[in-house]
């Protein structure tokens, strides 16, 4: 399961909105191959649910779609957002990750 802290549900709803997207686009969260730990996280929206989606349903309405092969690798992520000074953006805290890169954005299990 991809779990959103509080503050991510609220700049994905600004960002949503923000980008013209109605009610009906959805979070994707993905795992791609790249980077320099090997996996990369992708985060977009979505108006799409495909029958390989697992639809995670947030109190807040938001619905978080992983397509299975991603699910393996994101069991027990949380998305959170920084607004501090060491950073700004989205967050993945994955249990998962045996080691990250300096950004962020690339894992390895």
């Amino acid at each position: 399961m991809v779990t959103i802290s509080e503050k991510a549900k609220k700049q994905l709803v600004t960002y949503r909105e923000t980008e013209g997207y109605d009610k009906t686009y959805h979070i994707r969260v993905s795992v791609k191959g790249g980077g320099c730990s090997g996996l990369m996280y992708d985060l977009s929206f979505d108006n799409t649910i495909n029958d390989t989606d697992q639809v995670l349903e947030q109190e807040s309405g938001i619905k978080v779609l992983v397509d299975k092969k991603s699910l393996l690798y994101l069991a027990g992520t949380v998305l959170d957002f920084s607004d501090g000074l060491n950073g700004k953006g989205f967050q993945f805290v994955n249990p998962n990750a045996s080691r990250t890169c300096g950004c962020g954005e690339s894992f390895a299990v």
